[in-house]
């Protein structure tokens, strides 16, 4: 079997606590290689760097990059690896704009290079059973709730609150990807409320009203980083026939009409490695933008509402 030499670049707390050892766990890959700001590195990994540059210069040997940066800078990062010669994963959000992951599927194709956007949520058994049991049905009603709490999850980040960094967005995403995902259908931002701290170029909270485009549906999403307690992340659906469906802790838990479907520890990053592995062997590329367009819609039709400062 092809072992594929990989490094990260940007060691953030989602690359310590997934990228790190779900790579070294799986054989299609050897980690060589890590890149840092701070300077931090890996025990048992041979090369640390504080540039992506310095990695790619340096560590010709590398087949692939996993990106974990922040998403402002992510589309120089994967423009010059690609350049390099090298295959590119993408941490979600993908890049800073919509265009720029346009731009880094032109790039790869050019390149002939595997470029991997990954939405680690649709990376559940219960998601790909959802999308089966609304083939060919026409949903009625659909809620998300996606709500958590930054502090317990972004601790001491600034980069978030930052024009570029998505604020609520930047869990939100995964609650759409799996929207995008299951829905027999494409779906649309009609209207959006974006709640933003009077100390925050990013929003705290979002409400958007989505739509196939079908009358009579009821179609809603809430984003909230203000969640204390239990984190939610769920979306319930009725179908026209009736059928009901509710997707729990962000897509792990599956029941239709009360029994339970699929109920499974969550394998996301795993799945995200075991198929960037399939792709890099068949020399194919997967950059969904479907979820990435919604967020931009809901910041091209939101209406903005100033709410009270937040502190971290």
């Amino acid at each position: 079997m092809r072992v594929f030499k990989i490094g990260i670049i940007g060691l953030g707390k989602i690359a310590q606590d997934q990228h790190i050892p779900v790579i070294q766990a799986n054989p299609a890959f050897a980690l060589v290689a890590v890149s840092s700001q701070r300077g931090l590195s890996v025990a048992g990994v041979p090369h640390a760097f504080k540039s992506h540059g310095e990695m790619l210069e340096r560590a010709p040997e590398l087949d692939a990059v996993a990106i974990c940066t922040p998403p402002q800078v992510r589309h120089a990062i994967a423009r010059e690896a690609l350049e390099a010669g090298k295959h590119v994963l993408l941490e979600k959000p993908p890049a800073a704009t919509v265009s720029e992951l346009v731009d880094l599927k032109r790039l790869a194709e050019k390149a002939g290079k595997t470029l991997f956007a990954t939405w680690h949520s649709q990376c559940n058994r219960a998601v790909d059973e959802a999308k089966r049991a609304l083939a060919g049905q026409a949903v009625k009603r659909l809620h998300v709730a996606w709500k958590e709490d930054v502090r317990r999850w972004h601790p001491g980040q600034t980069w978030i609150w930052e024009a570029g960094g998505f604020g609520v967005f930047d869990p939100g995403v995964n609650g759409l990807s799996i929207v995008t995902r299951i829905m027999p259908e494409p779906v649309f931002v009609r209207r959006a409320a974006l709640e933003f701290p009077a100390n925050a170029d990013a929003p705290i909270a979002a409400t958007l009203e989505l739509s196939t485009g079908r009358p009579g549906e009821e179609f809603r999403a809430e984003f909230d980083w203000r969640q204390t307690g239990t984190q939610v992340w769920d979306i319930m659906i009725e179908t026209e026939r009736g059928t009901r469906l509710t997707l729990a802790e962000g897509g792990r838990r599956l029941t239709i009409d009360g029994a339970v479907v699929a109920d499974e520890p969550a394998r996301e990053y795993q799945r995200i490695y075991e198929r960037f592995a399939a792709l890099l062997a068949d020399g194919q590329s997967d950059a969904d933008d479907a979820p990435f367009r919604l967020v931009a819609d809901a910041f091209l039709v939101g209406r903005r509402v100033t709410v009270e400062p937040f502190h971290p």
